[in-house]
């Protein structure tokens, strides 16, 4: 410690150059705790189905790939499922397909038997919901995004389902009420939701009638959630619609990644943005003790080993690397709960922040060695004549 405020005082030697290069190297390990965040959710799902409360039980080959809705007692018969509710991919979107709306076709007993702790919703908003064929529940923050009120006709465009009327895309919803999250840290993952009644969907969409996409099973005890999903597994084994069942949050992440191969993206961005760095913070380092080869001669005339010096390059290359790092975490964790609110039904865990400790260690040896071991190997008295 006692050498602190000497290498505090070299790195400062040049603040404009150092604040710069702080600056950059935090930016650097902002999204290095941000991406890596997202990448650990989706790389590390639950770690099993034992102790979920909720499974969702798809088509073993692809997500995309319907099951017959006839499957729902098989399921229910199942020892251990306390209730089952069925969904289908509606894809929705308001006026324009940047104004996507979680529009989802349920069946109204079952569906909040299931998630019965999960909504606040007044007795007499849902008794209009069950009473109105074309009826739909609104959350309330996606009434508030488009300035929704109740008694609205709300056109919605399906990227998928035709009316079998008339050919059209275009399905038209009565708001009849609205509804929130009991659980407020559960509110981003409802906050795009709107709900409308299945039999609707099934009588009016003009291909696919029969299927649904996706079984929801709760399980009566959560301890032997793995017993209940391989039983499930096991009925539909070697049929042509074999099933597989998996935690609801599982479920989630891999419908994301139907979008692409995220973990790749993000540990392409990272790569790109440390190979950058990699380059920068290096020539700021070497650029800095070149500057100072007369001092760090001075330094050896002193008695300061050449091991000394390069211990202090070193120090001096930690310090920044590592602070920058500090800094630069903190700011994604403290970005954690915006993300999490884009990322619905995705758990980001502070704990993949960790990492990103020693990727700054591991940084500042890589842009410290070449600088410090030139100026352990400096001659003193050609250091001396540096005109610099």
């Amino acid at each position: 410690m006692k050498y602190l405020p000497l290498i505090w005082a070299t790195l400062w030697r040049k603040k404009t150059r150092t604040i710069f290069t702080l600056l950059s190297i935090v930016i650097a390990f902002l999204l290095f705790g941000v991406l890596e965040t997202v990448d650990y959710a989706f790389s590390h799902p639950s770690g099993g189905v034992s102790g979920a409360d909720k499974l969702i039980t798809i088509n073993k080959y692809s997500i995309t790939l319907a099951l017959p809705f006839s499957d729902t007692q098989q399921i229910r018969s199942v020892p251990g499922v306390a209730e089952v509710t069925w969904i289908t991919w509606f894809g929705g979107y308001y006026q324009e397909p940047k104004n996507f709306v979680f529009a989802l076709p349920i069946d109204t007993d079952t569906y909040f038997n299931l998630h019965k702790d999960e909504f606040i919703v007044s007795d007499a908003e849902m008794q209009a919901f069950r009473n109105t064929r074309t009826g739909a529940l609104v959350n309330v923050a996606l009434m508030k995004t488009f300035g929704w009120k109740v008694g609205d006709k709300v056109p919605l465009h399906s990227t998928i389902w035709t009316q079998k009327s008339n050919g059209s895309l275009e399905w038209s919803f009565d708001i009849v009420g609205t509804f929130d999250a009991k659980d407020p840290t559960q509110a981003s993952q409802q906050a795009s939701s709107l709900l409308f009644h299945y039999e609707m969907f099934e009588e009016g969409r003009s291909f696919g009638k029969g299927s649904v996409g996706w079984f929801e099973d709760r399980v009566s005890d959560p301890s032997q959630s793995l017993e209940v999903a391989q039983r499930i597994d096991a009925l539909f084994a070697n049929s042509s619609n074999e099933t597989k069942t998996q935690p609801a949050k599982d479920f989630t992440m891999a419908f994301i990644k139907q979008l692409g191969d995220i973990g790749f993206i993000l540990r392409a961005i990272l790569g790109a943005v440390f190979f950058t760095l990699l380059f920068l913070t290096g020539n700021t380092m070497m650029q800095s003790v070149r500057e100072r080869i007369p001092e760090l001669a001075v330094l050896k005339t002193l008695g300061f080993s050449d091991g000394k010096v390069l211990l202090l390059v070193i120090a001096e290359s930690l310090l920044l690397c590592v602070t920058a790092a500090v800094i630069g975490l903190a700011l994604s964790y403290g970005a954690l709960p915006i993300i999490k609110r884009g990322l619905q039904g995705v758990e980001l865990l502070p704990s993949a922040l960790l990492p990103g400790f020693a990727v700054a260690v591991i940084l500042a040896l890589i842009v410290g060695a070449p600088p410090a071991l030139r100026a352990m190997r400096l001659n003193i008295v050609d250091a001396l004549a540096d005109k610099h």
